[in-house]
């Protein structure tokens, strides 16, 4: 069989055209989830109340979409397999979401066990709830997933009667989802990259280190960062897809928490919730910068009457340069501020050409030294950090794991120069095969 193989219909389109596309049905998984528990097609079929028939064909379809084998038959019963065991910790994680997504949402745990409630839930009607969610309407979302009204809202109302809940409210711009269902649709949509994640960790048991990797780069410092690491990472791991969403903290956490990227990269803010832990890389701290020649740069002493003498180039509202400006300059005469940007170029080529002054870290600063340069004024409190920014409880795939250890390897300080942060690189070894890499995450007090 083809050894490539991808999913589509929960999440994001694979870019290599060799991989077949695979939307697995939640049912057939929760019938390997109890063939694996069980250790037999007889005790499954009595759990899942079906007939023995219609779970061997569950397994079979299952293992004919997957491209291998997940369980060993014996005299004494199934047995998963190597490759089973690697994709049933994927499955107990998909329905260990999914159950505490349920009774968070409140659904009733009589007559009918939540436990059974989740082998009962169709992909259709998941995948109508998250369009309804992420489109604002029926219309919206029939037309985005190329539906008819009709059979959108067939398999929205058979979800409502599956979970015996209410999930979405007449308002007057239409029927939406209710604030719980967009909660709800959203964890939904998470538990289920665990299966995308689970297939791209068989086929790397297979030798197939491949997939894709969604990084959110936060703007200029989450972009310097990568710029640093994503050539060499491409060149160790051929065979995977890397896409890049650049924005804003706030974009980025939200895309983070929806599973849309699997890791954010850029300055670290403070811990606002328990459900994003934080790993720091380097401390960076925030530098003025201005064009090579500028006036005050021939200073050694600066104040800050100095720099409201200067127009500035600040960042675009909620990001970090925004915020320290303002704290900067809080109570005092403020310069002229007319111009907002978070693009690195538009800031080079604007400083470049006149007398204009800006805050970046020292760590952008070292990509741009050729053209800007540090004016004597500081330290700037607090110090920021640049780091990495996680799912608490998110179990990454050997491909993210190596990507996360690159990263560690080469921000290896703030103010490290960057000619002395290629000499030291040193290459990184390709982990086992099959294997996921724990990594140590800490969560910023």
């Amino acid at each position: 069989m083809d050894s490539g193989i991808r999913k589509v219909g929960f999440a994001m389109t694979d870019l290599n055209p060799q991989r077949r596309e695979f939307s697995p049905s939640i049912r057939h998984l929760k019938v390997f989830e109890s063939v694996a528990h069980q250790h037999g097609f007889r005790r499954a079929s009595e759990e899942c109340h079906l007939s023995q028939p219609a779970v061997t064909q569950a397994i079979a379809k299952l293992e004919e979409q997957m491209g291998v084998a997940l369980l060993e038959r014996r005299a004494s019963g199934s047995y998963l397999n190597e490759f089973g065991v690697i994709f049933h910790r994927r499955t107990q994680r998909l329905f260990e979401q999914i159950e505490l997504a349920l009774i968070e949402l409140g659904v009733p745990n009589v007559p009918v066990p939540v436990s059974r409630v989740t082998g009962r839930i169709s992909r259709s009607q998941i995948r109508s709830l998250i369009s309804i969610v992420e489109n604002g309407s029926f219309a919206q979302a029939a037309r985005a997933l190329g539906v008819s009204q009709t059979s959108l809202q067939r398999a929205a109302r058979d979800l409502e009667r599956t979970l015996r809940m209410p999930l979405y409210t007449q308002t007057a711009s239409g029927i939406m989802a209710t604030p719980a269902a967009a909660e709800f649709a959203r964890k939904i949509k998470l538990a289920l990259r665990e299966i995308e994640w689970g297939i791209d960790e068989v086929e790397a048991a297979r030798g197939n280190i491949g997939g894709e990797i969604v990084i959110g780069a936060m703007l200029l410092a989450g972009s310097v960062v990568l710029a640093s690491v994503i050539n060499e990472f491409v060149s160790i791991y051929p065979n995977a897809n890397v896409r890049i969403l650049n924005g804003n903290a706030d974009d980025m956490l939200r895309y983070l928490r929806a599973g849309d990227v699997d890791i954010v990269i850029g300055l670290l803010r403070e811990a606002e919730s328990d459900d994003l832990v934080h790993e720091s890389l380097a401390d960076t701290p925030y530098v003025v910068v201005a064009r090579h020649g500028h006036p005050l740069a021939k200073k050694q002493q600066i104040t800050l009457d100095d720099l409201a003498d200067y127009d500035w180039v600040i960042g675009t509202p909620g990001a970090s340069r925004r915020t320290r400006f303002e704290k900067l300059f809080d109570g005092r005469r403020r310069p002229h501020a007319r111009i907002a940007t978070c693009s690195q170029s538009t800031i080079r080529s604007l400083l470049a050409q006149s007398d204009r002054l800006t805050l970046l870290t020292s760590y952008e600063l070292m990509y741009e030294e050729d053209a800007l340069t540090a004016v004597p004024f500081g330290p700037i409190e607090p110090v920021p950090s640049i780091g990495l920014t996680m799912r608490e409880n998110w179990l990454p795939t050997q491909l993210q794991a190596s990507f996360i250890d690159l990263i560690q390897k080469r921000i290896v300080g703030s103010l490290t120069p960057t000619k002395a942060l290629k000499k030291s690189a040193a290459p990184v070894g390709e982990r086992g095969k099959g294997t996921v890499v724990p990594i140590k995450i800490a969560a910023v007090k």
